[in-house]
């Protein structure tokens, strides 16, 4: 199967190549500078060119981790999606660590950060996170004098850990797919 990119061809040689397209998919193909690197020209079994977008067009639009999580209707398919991989920790990890900033109050501030320690930092925590050992001291010496930003270290480990790992699945699965169609109908 013959490739062509976009911007290694002429302008003669484009109008060739959109004469074989069937007219049915023929797109409308901007010739502008930033389009030329996410087009491409692919020559079928059947001499016939058809137009593909790359796949760099396709990560364009997607949705980014910071996105996810702003919205409630993803963010709860993103938090459902966690759960069936038994990966709930994070999320829950990271809007405990989001609550504790945005609502602790100097006279409450020991007892979540407790709390918050207890459930996923502490080993044998109910939902341990996975972070570094030199992490996890950091914030077991904090405990003496928590402050807001204790957990600031390991929240963003695990939001790394959701960005690169998690996330990209989630896009993938039928949860987000179905979402993302549901959302385009209404």
């Amino acid at each position: 199967m013959t490739k062509y990119l976009f911007s290694k061809i002429g302008l003669v040689e484009i109008k060739d190549l959109l004469r074989d397209i069937k007219r049915s998919r023929r797109i409308h193909v901007v010739l502008n500078h930033k389009w030329r690197k996410y087009i491409r020209f692919i020559k079928g079994n059947h001499g016939k060119y058809t137009v593909k977008l790359s796949s760099k067009t396709d990560r364009k639009h997607q949705p980014t981790l910071e996105n996810l999580l702003q919205d409630k209707v993803y963010l709860a398919a993103f938090h459902s999606y966690l759960q069936s991989e038994f990966s709930d920790e994070n999320i829950d990890f990271w809007l405990a660590c989001e609550n504790f900033r945005a609502t602790a109050s100097s006279d409450n501030l020991q007892q979540k950060v407790q709390e918050i320690y207890e459930e996923f930092i502490q080993p044998t925590a109910s939902k341990e996170i996975n972070v570094d050992h030199s992490v996890r001291e950091k914030i077991k010496k904090s405990l003496d004098y928590p402050s807001l930003t204790c957990f600031n270290e390991a929240q963003k480990h695990v939001y790394l850990l959701m960005e690169r790992d998690s996330r990209p699945r989630f896009l993938q699965s039928s949860a987000y797919l179905g979402l993302k169609h549901k959302s385009r109908t209404l």
